[in-house]
């Protein structure tokens, strides 16, 4: 699995598992640059073979439902766009 990778402040492991057409997907990456965070994240629905079932493996490790945007900062996992969890795991 190939993570694109953005730039800024290193607060440990940060990674995004996202949708290509998900808005919440788009609004959390839009959260995470702003706050000026290093991440890295993916696009789950653009993998093909065996990537995207690694990368689909690894979602559920953290979130068993399989809902997009998936955060991982460190081993902690927040589903969904909320605003004040990802703030309060990044500070």
């Amino acid at each position: 699995m190939n993570f694109e990778h953005v730039a800024g402040k290193d607060k440990g492991k940060v990674r995004l598992f996202a949708l290509s057409t998900c808005i919440w997907c788009k609004k959390t990456r839009e959260l995470l640059s702003s706050l000026g965070i290093a991440f890295d994240y993916i696009y789950v629905d653009l993998l093909k073979g065996e990537d995207r079932t690694e990368a689909i493996a690894e979602v559920k490790k953290y979130n068993p439902s399989l809902s997009f945007p998936t955060l991982v900062v460190g081993e902690k996992s927040i589903v969904g766009l909320k605003e004040k969890e990802i703030r309060e795991a990044l500070s």
